[in-house]
């Protein structure tokens, strides 16, 4: 008989509630079979959630001039927290909280209260920025609990002391410019990292026992750059731009014989503590970004070009005439008319036309070789950032009027850094160096990890070219356009150049960039030096406001060279084993070891009173040259750990 409609919804709501009933059990039982056969694991996924990695900062390797002077360095500041709950903590609590008061400016109610009130149960922040002492004082006291934190900063001991070299940081401490950023990777290190804990909330707890990586500073950065140098470099450019009302200067010394870069400056120029108080111009380092037209100073392609290829010795004649000519449609002027005189002398005076003259001889695709050669339109490879190549036209792009253009500096643009590496050339007899300003990497220890090796990329021209080419060069100082940069008792080589600025399309008589460039001493180089002024009022030649920049940055760098001292400064007579009472000290009464006391050195050589300092690891600073006049420390002063100034006179 078939089930009423009633009595099937009642079977049906019988069985509903009966499955009803029976999923409870089954969700039991289900947790009942977690509980006895995985709780091990579930468990650790738990701790695993929970878990949670804090990154330990690295300390950033320091950069340091040649001497090991710290020019970047790390100021460290430390986090202080305490976990409560670690045993051991509450009995010294009352101490350790007393301690704390007295060694910093807040009171020790105020550090208890802070753990009372605490939201973390094992975790609680007490101070930031913790002084290096103070770490050392707390970390002393071996309280259990106590977690000390490091944050690294930066900070550029010297200020804007070759900032533009050195570069800076960001707030993350990343390299943002120039060293710092060119060897970021090797700077930064490896940071380390801590096991912590965090709530459902998100903060973070202490994990006792949890693992610690420690991390691994990074290198240290030694640099081709004296401090003493880099600083008399930056002042003398900075009084140069100056005094002449210049809008910008820059300035680049090379080592000729290995590339090593000895300074590098730019004005305006910026602290790298605080760069973002600077405008982008000042954070510009204009010797590898800024292009210009160098004039006369290219002046040394054509000599090179003319002599290699046979079209003129330096005493063959050159008629310039009444000092202008046309070339190829286009009048080219010299300052003043020289009629018809040698070549050496059309490089000593910068005879415009008798240069165009003479490179117009030259094969288009020749002259555009060695300017190619001498490394004019691409990069030095400088191990620094932002270095742009120059501009230099292939020569079916040419005009009529570019080869003569060129010769005298026109029609080609270059960087600092690439005009400073071909003189160099000039200097080390022909060779084109990679130019470098980092000279080691060094790790934590001082180890030396990693050494500069010196770098020809080519030979530019020949050796014999180098050698005739540097007497008509040296004449330019002694009785042609760059007399402002003679030094008595030193021979300078160089070349003056002045260049027509680019405005609106046309050039301006108004601004122009002025620059000499040259090496010293002229007949054994140790330093070449390009100084060069943008837009000067004072004088729109090289030759009257570069060269005498290069003239005093020359005689302050003089005596940091002993080879340079030796060939400025001539051997005095022997002096006797022993001076009678008021005559002055010779190097055979000095004191040998390390004294206590300054000697009197006044009276002796340079040569002899830098070979003492110096054997005594002091590094003396050399004005004029000659005998000892003056030195600072006085006589009896205590011994300097580092530097001395020596005053000389003939």
């Amino acid at each position: 008989m078939p089930m009423k409609p009633k009595d099937q919804i009642l079977a049906r709501m019988y069985v509903a509630l009966t499955l009803l009933g029976l999923a409870p059990l089954a969700v039991a039982a289900q947790m009942g079979q977690i509980v006895v056969t995985e709780t091990d694991a579930l468990r650790d996924q738990v701790r695993a959630q929970a878990r949670s990695s804090v990154t330990i900062p690295a300390m950033r390797g320091a950069i340091r001039d040649r001497d090991g002077r710290g020019l970047a360095t790390n100021t460290a500041r430390y986090d202080l927290a305490v976990d409560p709950t670690v045993e051991g903590f509450r009995g010294q609590a009352g101490t350790f909280f007393d301690k704390l008061a007295d060694l910093t400016d807040a009171s020790a109610s105020r550090y208890r209260r802070r753990v009372r009130d605490r939201h973390s149960p094992q975790y609680v922040k007490l101070r930031e920025e913790l002084t290096p002492r103070q770490y050392e004082a707390i970390r002393g006291w071996d309280v259990p609990g106590v977690i000390l934190t490091p944050e690294f900063g930066r900070r550029y001991n010297y200020g804007s002391t070759a900032a533009h070299v050195i570069g800076h940081v960001g707030s993350n401490g990343t390299g943002l410019a120039g060293l710092e950023l060119a060897y970021d990777d090797t700077l930064t290190g490896t940071p380390g990292r801590r096991i912590v804990r965090r709530d459902r909330s998100g903060r973070i707890e202490a994990y006792v026992g949890g693992t610690v990586v420690q991390p691994e500073r990074g290198d240290d950065l030694v640099l081709t750059i004296d401090l003493t140098r880099q600083a008399a470099l930056e002042n003398e450019l900075r009084r140069g731009v100056r005094e002449s009302g210049a809008e910008w200067g820059t300035a680049v010394a090379m080592d000729p014989s290995t590339g090593a870069i000895l300074g590098m400056a730019n004005v305006p120029t910026y602290n790298p503590n605080r760069p973002g108080r600077a405008p982008s111009g000042a954070r510009r380092n204009r010797a590898l970004t800024d292009r210009f037209e160098p004039g006369s100073t290219f002046k040394l392609v054509g000599a090179v070009a003319a002599i290699e290829q046979g079209l003129v010795s330096l005493d063959d004649s050159v008629e310039t005439g009444d000092g202008w000519a046309v070339f190829h449609g286009y009048t080219m002027k010299d300052v003043q008319a020289h009629g018809t005189i040698s070549f050496a002398d059309v490089i000593a005076k910068s005879s415009n036309v008798g240069m165009a003259k003479t490179v117009d001889e030259l094969d288009r695709g020749t002259y555009y070789q060695y300017a190619r050669n001498m490394g004019f339109s691409q990069p030095t490879w400088i191990d620094l950032p932002g270095e742009v190549g120059g501009v230099l036209k292939r020569p079916p792009q040419w005009s009529a009027t570019t080869q003569t253009s060129m010769a005298i500096g026109y029609e080609v643009s270059i960087t600092p850094l690439q005009l400073i590496t071909a003189y160099s050339a000039l200097a080390n007899g022909g060779l084109l160096k990679r130019p470098y300003v980092v000279a080691e990497r060094r790790d934590v220890t001082g180890k030396t990890l990693w050494e500069n090796e010196p770098e020809t990329i080519r030979r530019a021209f020949r050796e014999e070219t180098a050698d005739t080419l540097r007497s008509a060069f040296e004449r330019v100082v002694e009785t042609g356009t760059g007399t402002n940069a003679q030094i008595d008792g030193l021979r300078v080589a160089g070349k003056t150049g002045t260049a027509l600025q680019l405005a609106d399309g046309e050039y301006s008589a108004d601004e122009t960039r002025a620059s000499f460039v040259g090496f010293f001493p002229a007949n054994a180089p140790e330093v070449a030096l390009l100084v060069v002024l943008g837009a000067p009022d004072g004088g729109p030649h090289g030759g009257e406001v570069a060269a005498p920049v290069f003239r005093r940055v020359a005689r302050r760098w003089a005596g940091t060279f002993p080879a340079v001292v030796d060939r400025m400064t001539p051997d005095p007579s022997p002096a006797p084993t022993a001076a009678p009472v008021g005559v002055r000290p010779s190097a055979d009464t000095l004191p040998s070891g390390r004294p206590d006391a300054m000697p009197d050195l006044t009276g002796l050589s340079t040569r002899r009173a830098v070979a003492w300092l110096r054997g005594r690891d002091i590094e003396p600073q050399l004005r004029g040259a000659g005998k000892v006049v003056r030195q600072r420390p006085r006589p009896g002063a205590p011994l300097p750990e580092t530097r001395a100034l020596l005053t000389a006179a003939q």
